[in-house]
C-alpha cells in the first residue's frame, strides 16, 4: 500500500528550531559543570581562591557557548529536506555544502529515537536508511531533530503506511516487569562485573590513589585463605555485574512493545532514558532466531531476533538491538512470538519438531573435549618431568578441570543439535553457551555450502550451510549424517544440490 502524499509533502522543510535551544542548553550544562570542576581542582592544587579561578574561566565558558549557539544556528539555517514522490532529499553543510538523496523505493528502515531533552520538547531524531552495508553517508540520512508528529509522518509515508492511528495495530508482545530478573544471568552482567575493578582503578588513578587502592586490595585478600579470597572477588564482581545488568535492562527495554501495524510492518518501541522506535517491513523478513544463553536456559528464558535484510549495523562496539524483537522472556512466550512474527500456526522454532543427530556427532565433540584437556596436560607433564614439579601440578589440575567442564559441555552441545522442516521454513539448532534456533524461509536460500573435514569424513558427517541475503548471511546445520543431510538440503530447496545426490535406481 502506498501512502498518498499531501500537497505540502514535496516542499522543502527545516529541522525543528528548538534543536538550537536544546544544543545550547546542553552546552551550557556541560561547560558549566566541567568548568566548575576544573576550577575546583586548580584552586585545590595551586591554593588559589575559587572566585579568582572562576573569573578567568567564565569568559571562556561564555565564548564556547556563544560559538556553539552560532554554529548550531548556522547548521539549522543550512539544513533542509523534502519528501517527493520518488526521493527523499537533504541539503546541509555550512562551509561545505552537501546534497544527498535516497530513492524512496530503496528505503528499508526509518528508526526514531529521542533522549530526555528531545522527549521533553516533543521532538525526535529520525534515521532513514536503505539497509545497504556500504558507505553510511551514501545509504542513510539523519534528521536531528524534528517534531514527534513530523517523525511519525515521515515513518508512515516512507514505509507506505496510512494515517496515524494505533487502533488497527496488533500487539504481539508487551513488557512484563518480571523479565528484569533474567538480566543478572546475561552476558552483560559478566562484562560489567569484570570491568568494575578496572573502572575503580581508573577513578583512583585520576585522583592519584591507584597505588594505595592496589596495595589495600592485595593486603586485604592476602590476609585470608585463597578459597575465601576467590569467593569474595567472585561475589563482589557478581553483585556489581548483576546490578549493572538490571539497570541496563531497565534503561534499554522499559516500556517495550512489539506491534504489527496495518501495512505489514513490525514495530519495536522501547527505552527509559532514550526512547527508540525501530520499524521492520515484513517483506524484508526472512525468518526468526531464538537465542538462549546458558544462564537464561537455566531460568527457562530466551530472546527473539529477526533474520531480515537491511538491518542497521552495530556501532561503537555496542549492540544496537535493531534485530531484537523480544528481550529475554519466558522461553514458551519466545516461541509464541516467533510464530506470530512469521504468521505461522505453530512455532517453527518449537524444540519438539527437531530431529536429533547421530551419535557420531556426540563422539566427535567428546573427542575434541578430551584432546583439549589431555594434550596441554601431557605437554605440561613432560616439561614438569624435565624442569620443575610445579608444572606437574598444573598439568593434573588442568586435566581435571578441563575434563570436568569439557565432557558435560560436549554432551550438552550434542543434545542441542537439531534440524527440521516446518512448513515454509528450514530449522536448525546448535550451541552450548549460546544455543540458537533459527527458522529460515526456504525460498530465501540462494545456495548451499557442503563442508566435510577429514575427521567428519571418517565418521560420515557433513556440515550444511544455507546462504541467504538476510541476517548473518550463512546458517549451518552441523554434523549431520551425510546422506540424510544431503536429502534434507534437497527437500528444503528442491533441485539446488541435485547433482550431489546419488541417482536413485528405477523402480
Amino acid at each position: 500500500m502506498t501512502a498518498v502524499l499531501t500537497r505540502t509533502s514535496d516542499q522543502w522543510r527545516r529541522l525543528d528550531w528548538r534543536t538550537i535551544a536544546i544544543t545550547t542548553a546542553t552546552l551550557v550544562g556541560f561547560t558549566g559543570v566541567s568548568g566548575f570542576s576544573l576550577a575546583s581542582v586548580v584552586s585545590w592544587i595551586f591554593g588559589w581562591s575559587l572566585a579568582s579561578v572562576l573569573a578567568w574561566l567564565v569568559p571562556g565558558v561564555v565564548l564556547i557557548v556563544a560559538a556553539g549557539f552560532v554554529g548550531d544556528w548556522l547548521r539549522w539555517t543550512r539544513t533542509r529536506y523534502r519528501l517527493s514522490a520518488d526521493r527523499l532529499e537533504m541539503h546541509t553543510g555550512v562551509f561545505v555544502r552537501k546534497q544527498r538523496s535516497l530513492p524512496r523505493d530503496r528505503i528499508r528502515s526509518v528508526d526514531i529515537s529521542a533522549g530526555i531533552m528531545l522527549r521533553l520538547c516533543g521532538m525526535a531524531k529520525v534515521e532513514i536508511g536503505t539497509g545497504e552495508h556500504v558507505d553510511k553517508d551514501k545509504t542513510s540520512l539523519e534528521l536531528d531533530a524534528v517534531s514527534r508528529a513530523e517523525a511519525d509522518r515521515l515513518r508512515r509515508e516512507l514505509l507506505g503506511q496510512g494515517p496515524a492511528g494505533e487502533s488497527d495495530d496488533q500487539v504481539l508482545a508487551e513488557l512484563d516487569r518480571r523479565w528484569v530478573w533474567y538480566a543478572p544471568l546475561s552476558v552483560e552482567a559478566f562484562v560489567l562485573g569484570s570491568g568494575a575493578f578496572g573502572g575503580l582503578l581508573s577513578v583512583a588513578e585520576l585522583f592519584g590513589f591507584e597505588a594505595d587502592v592496589l596495595t589495600w586490595t592485595y593486603n586485604f585478600l592476602d590476609s585470608m585463605p585463597l578459597a575465601v579470597a576467590i569467593l569474595i572477588v567472585v561475589v563482589v564482581g557478581g553483585v556489581v555485574g548483576a546490578v549493572g545488568a538490571l539497570l541496563l535492562f531497565v534503561t534499554t527495554w522499559w516500556d517495550y512493545r512489539l506491534d504489527r501495524e496495518s501495512a505489514g510492518t513490525l514495530r519495536v518501541r522501547r527505552g527509559l532514558m532514550t526512547t527508540h522506535s525501530v520499524s521492520l517491513t515484513e517483506e524484508r523478513l526472512r525468518g526468526v532466531q531464538v537465542v538462549e544463553t546458558l544462564g537464561h536456559r537455566l531460568l527457562g528464558a530466551a530472546k527473539v531476533d529477526a533474520v531480515a535484510t537491511g538491518l542497521a549495523e552495530e556501532e561503537h562496539g555496542e549492540e544496537s538491538d535493531h534485530k531484537t524483537l523480544l528481550p529475554n522472556a519466558p522461553a514458551e512466550l519466545a516461541h509464541q512470538v516467533a510464530a506470530s512474527v512469521v504468521n505461522a500456526a505453530t512455532s517453527p522454532t518449537d524444540p519438539s519438531i527437531l530431529c536429533g543427530h547421530v551419535t557420531a556427532a556426540r563422539n566427535r565433540r567428546l573427542t575434541w573435549a578430551t584432546m583439549i584437556a589431555l594434550v596441554p596436560a601431557t605437554v605440561l607433564a613432560v616439561l614438569g618431568l624435565l624442569l620443575t614439579d610445579v608444572l606437574l601440578h598444573i598439568a593434573w589440575s588442568w586435566a581435571l578441570v578441563a575434563l570436568g567442564i569439557g565432557l558435560p559441555a560436549a554432551v550438552d552441545a550434542y543434545r542441542n543439535l537439531g534440524h527440521a522442516i516446518s512448513g515454509r521454513y528450514l530449522v536448525s539448532r546448535h550451541g552450548g553457551l549460546w544455543r540458537k534456533t533459527v527458522a529460515l524461509q526456504r525460498d530465501g536460500v540462494i545456495g548451499w555450502t557442503i563442508s566435510q573435514s577429514v575427521f567428519q569424513r571418517r565418521k560420515g558427517l557433513v556440515t550444511l550451510t544455507a546462504t541467504t541475503s538476510a541476517g548473518r548471511k550463512r546458517y549451518s546445520v552441523y554434523d549431520v549424517e551425510e546422506h540424510k543431510g544431503l536429502a534434507f538440503a534437497d527437500t528444503c530447496v528442491p533441485g539446488l544440490i541435485a547433482q550431489f545426490l546419488d541417482p536413485q535406481p528405477p523402480s
